[in-house]
């Protein structure tokens, strides 16, 4: 039985389809970066941040992207949680553990009537309206005449079903410690509640 998710979702730019580590993408949907490969999809469930590959390649393909790649400041980072915590609120849902990195998120999600899918498309969307709400959204000089912007997160999710305790312990502390591996202080967000085993869960 799934007791959790560990899901990564990265803002704009920082994982691309064709990443020669891998990818949860199915296919790359521009055709300037479709010249660097087809997409890498990946079943993987293990970090593949630290896999050896061709970086200059890897950054040549950035270098085509239609907008800059996104990276959250702290402020942006802050109004990101805020946008969570408001979808936390009123959606029931249960985080274990959260890093709101300057380039990607980690998450520990309790399983809950939504699809994980559909749970990291609606934080997305929560985080991005509060972005633009405080005035932080990360593409506000790219505003179309419509009043649209473009897009700050990537598509898609990495995500790791849990379904053993000892499992849940391992993936919480990996989140906890995870912005130390970029020397970041530990991060606490008021909608992230301690995780006291499957015993002490509704």
């Amino acid at each position: 039985m799934v007791h959790a998710y560990h899901v990564i979702f990265s803002a704009y730019g920082f994982w691309l389809p064709n990443d020669p580590r891998g990818s949860w993408s199915d296919f790359v949907g521009a055709w300037e970066l479709l010249r660097f490969g087809n997409a890498t999809k990946t079943t993987e469930r293990r970090s593949l941040a630290w896999d050896p590959h061709d970086v200059a390649r890897r950054l040549a393909a950035k270098q085509v992207l239609k907008y800059p790649a996104v990276q959250f400041t702290g402020i942006q980072a802050r109004a990101v949680g805020r946008g969570f915590g408001q979808f936390v609120k009123t959606n029931g849902l249960t985080i274990w553990a959260c890093a709101i990195l300057p380039e990607h998120v980690h998450m520990i999600i309790a399983r809950h009537h939504y699809k994980v899918e559909q749970i990291v498309n609606l934080l997305k969307g929560d985080a991005t309206r509060r972005l633009k709400e405080e005035g932080l959204h990360p593409f506000a000089n790219y505003q179309a005449a419509n009043g649209k912007l473009p897009k700050c997160w990537g598509r898609g999710e990495w995500k790791v079903f849990i379904d053993n305790e000892p499992q849940l312990w391992a993936a919480i502390r990996y989140v906890e410690r995870n912005p130390l591996k970029e020397n970041k202080p530990l991060q606490r967000w008021p909608f992230v509640v301690p995780f006291e085993g499957l015993g002490k869960v509704v």
